[in-house]
């Protein structure tokens, strides 16, 4: 069921997502080769908190056999999304970092990631995440009222394409708000000419918030789940790139949420 969000809600929306947005500007500050992602993990949860916030991800899903422990995902090189935070992950020149950050701000959730370089990094790894950014944007720009969530998913999925990157199929966009993961999903890929059974495309409406967040990879977008239950890397242990953004739908352009 998707949930439409009244204009005094996406009010508070928009204060989660300065949260979030703040959190990601300290944490782009403190990324340097020497730094533990243990280090940027302690940034961001002492942040959100003096905000006002709480870190969406602490202790997710509420329940479950393995709660997530870290207030932000950091995840390095061939790891997809969800690194846990740790002292023994130490920053090194060359390396790929992205970091997930969300903030849950009197009931309504902001969810945005991004992925930088440490130092100085290969070309490929910049064109990586050039194309993510490129890819991100082109699906913000396409979120109006007047098409559907497939037709985002297929603009997302030209700009790879075109690059000739890999998108990685199991993690999708999702609505967001009261909660995390709330309807609709938004893949980075829609099959063509082929009977979809797993998602379900749904037309744009105002009120409508959720996060596209483009994955991507350079070679294989195969995917294997580490034993700490939560990291998630790319088999072929090739780079991958992560960057989303949370938006609402309206009248007229996309509102992005999750910007300073």
């Amino acid at each position: 069921m998707i949930h439409l969000k009244t204009p005094e809600e996406l009010v508070t929306m928009r204060e989660a997502g300065r949260i979030v947005a703040r959190t990601h500007a300290a944490l782009k500050e403190a990324i340097k080769p020497g730094v533990t992602t243990a280090a940027l993990n302690k940034i961001a949860d002492d942040l959100i908190r003096r905000y006002g916030a709480v870190p969406t991800f602490l202790g997710y899903p509420p329940g479950g056999d393995h709660p997530f422990p870290g207030a932000i995902c950091a995840s390095i090189n061939n790891e997809l999304v969800h690194g846990i935070p740790s002292e023994t992950r130490i920053l090194e020149e060359g390396d790929l970092l992205s970091v997930d950050v969300g903030a849950t701000y009197k009931g309504f959730v902001g969810d945005a990631a991004f992925t930088v370089g440490v130092g100085k990094i290969s070309p490929e790894a910049q064109r990586l995440i050039d194309v993510a950014e490129e890819a991100l944007w082109t699906g913000i720009r396409k979120s109006r009222v007047g098409v559907e969530t497939r037709d985002v998913s297929m603009a997302i999925q030209a700009v790879a394409e075109k690059h000739g990157v890999g998108i990685v199929r199991e993690y999708t966009g999702h609505g967001v708000g009261h909660t995390m993961h709330e309807d609709p999903q938004v893949p980075n890929w829609w099959p063509r000419g082929r009977k979809q059974r797993k998602w379900q495309s749904y037309a744009l409406r105002p009120g409508m918030t959720f996060a596209l967040e483009p994955m991507f990879c350079l070679g294989s977008p195969i995917t294997r789940l580490l034993n700490d239950h939560w990291t998630v890397i790319i088999a072929d242990k090739t780079l991958a790139v992560h960057v989303e953004h949370t938006i609402a739908v309206t009248e007229d352009e996309p509102l992005v949420l999750t910007l300073p």
